[in-house]
């Protein structure tokens, strides 16, 4: 459905590409937005300015009162690009909140006083608006760092008119980061201890930015429709399990795209030889280039990639224990990242006994992980959750098959193969089982040694696959038409 107007969107994070980023929030609030203004839409982004963001010019400045003072909150703008369907260029303004005090820090997270940091930026995202002129018809905040933003709307802005008809959308990306924090915290968005209880802020006796827009938002989304089920459990809900299945009916879930410009392997300038689905032969020269990159035996073995953080998380005491037993099968493992010094030791041992068998790379590199993607048969995503994953998408549009635990986002994007129908994207298993993992990783082994001509058929099918913005976007257009719809509801019941 496509909705009969365009709409006016704030879209606020804490990260965006290419201006900041720490994680997957990132690349979302650097993407999406652009496939938003791509079919007509006025699309807005605000985000702190930390330190090392430069090329801004300043829009303007004021004070905002944060608890019992007053802050000065600087306005800078920029901009992002993007591509429209017919090949022209729109510019997507970007806001900076700047504040020398709170963001002129070295690293983005982690500082002592992370609550004041973020009702500040919460509070001056909404006071922007009118010193911009941008009056929205959504503001969608993303994770605990704007949560307070649909709290303040409905309850400290609700007797300026200018605020009655915004209505607002809570993404998250993950509940296990939830800013919770001390009672005394209430303060600083400049409300009294009358929101401190179960129906208001408080989280097990602490005030919590996460549950301010889960409570208060007009409708609430995560990046997967399996994860939207999983976290109204006690296994995935990180607490909120209660509160989440009380909003059911206002919680949807839409699966993250990705860029497709970007992830292209027919342009892709960081990969040894561009191919497409009608040149997949390419995808081997791929292959062997990255196997002498490794330094391991150019080989036509199947090569498994993994691109990951190094936590636990990811499925990776999954690998641990299956490793050894791993290892004697016919196959190259090749892997990329950085994290917990556990699994890194853990990986550079195994990469001492096995030399032959094991490529290790600790650390981040981009364009190392490209040509993973591209030269991979295989890719490799164990998670014990996983609120929608990247990897397996881009996986996906090199013509890699993914091998996945079916939780989250990877639940949604990837089918099964159906050896007597060929149908699927890929190869998934449930349990959080080393064995199950194992067994399906053959499965996809049998099938690439001893049927060539149905694992073309397959990695080519993977590459038809569609997760780019553009589809996510249209759904994202709906989910706000709802919002829109339960807000004026709800103002004309309230």
């Amino acid at each position: 459905m496509m909705l009969d107007r365009n709409l006016k969107v704030l879209f606020v994070s804490s990260e965006v590409v290419p201006f900041a980023k720490t994680g997957g929030l990132a690349d979302v609030a650097g993407s999406l937005p652009k496939a938003l203004s791509a079919m007509g839409n006025d699309v807005r982004i605000v985000l702190p300015r930390y330190r090392g963001i430069t090329g801004v010019s300043t829009v303007t400045d004021f004070p905002v009162r944060i608890g019992n003072r007053s802050e000065t909150c600087i306005i800078r703008e920029s901009h992002i690009e993007a591509r429209t369907e017919g090949g022209g260029i729109k510019r997507v303004p970007v806001y900076f909140i700047d504040n020398y005090h709170y963001f002129d820090r070295e690293g983005m997270y982690c500082h002592c006083d992370e609550a004041e940091r973020f009702a500040f930026f919460s509070i001056a995202v909404l006071e922007m608006l009118k010193r911009i002129n941008f009056q929205p018809d959504i503001i969608h905040c993303n994770d605990w760092q704007s949560g307070p933003i649909p709290f303040l709307v409905k309850e400290k802005f609700t007797d300026d008119p200018f605020y009655d008809r915004i209505a607002t959308v809570f993404t998250i990306h993950n509940l296990l980061y939830q800013g919770n924090f001390p009672k005394e915290c209430l303060g600083l968005l400049g409300v009294g201890k009358e929101y401190f209880h179960p129906e208001g802020l408080e989280f097990y006796g602490h005030t919590s930015f996460m549950k301010a827009g889960l409570r208060f938002a007009d409708v609430i989304n995560t990046v997967s429709k399996r994860y939207a089920q999983e976290i109204q459990t006690p296994a995935y809900g990180e607490g909120f399990e209660g509160l989440l299945r009380k909003r059911s009916q206002d919680l949807y879930g839409i699966v993250n795209g990705i860029n497709y410009h970007e992830f292209n392997p027919k342009t892709d300038p960081r990969i040894f030889r561009t191919y497409n689905a009608g040149s997949i032969e390419g995808k081997y020269e791929n292959k062997h280039a990255l196997q002498k990159e490794m330094d391991l035996p150019v080989r036509d073995v199947p090569v498994i990639g993994l691109v990951s953080r190094l936590v636990g998380q990811k499925g990776l005491d999954l690998i641990a224990a299956a490793l050894h037993e791993l290892m004697q099968e016919e196959l190259q493992f090749i892997i990329l990242g950085e994290g917990d010094r556990y699994y890194e030791e853990m990986f550079a041992g195994i990469r001492r006994q096995y030399p032959h068998k094991i490529g290790l790379y600790l650390g981040f590199n981009g364009i190392l992980a490209q040509r993973i993607y591209a030269g991979s048969d295989m890719f490799l995503m164990p998670s014990r959750y996983e609120p929608c994953g990247l990897g397996q998408l881009i996986s996906l549009r090199y013509g890699t098959v993914p091998i996945v635990r079916a939780t989250g986002g990877l639940a949604d994007t990837i089918v099964d193969y159906n050896a007597e129908t060929g149908s699927g994207n890929g190869f998934s298993f449930e349990p959080y089982d080393a064995g199950a993992m194992l067994e399906t990783i053959r499965r996809a082994l049998r099938l690439y040694s001893e049927e060539p001509q149905k694992w073309c058929r397959l990695a080519i099918n993977c590459m038809k696959q569609d997760y780019s913005w553009n589809r996510s976007a249209a759904e994202y257009l709906e989910l706000y038409d709802l919002a829109i719809k339960k807000h004026t509801k709800l103002e004309r019941t309230g």
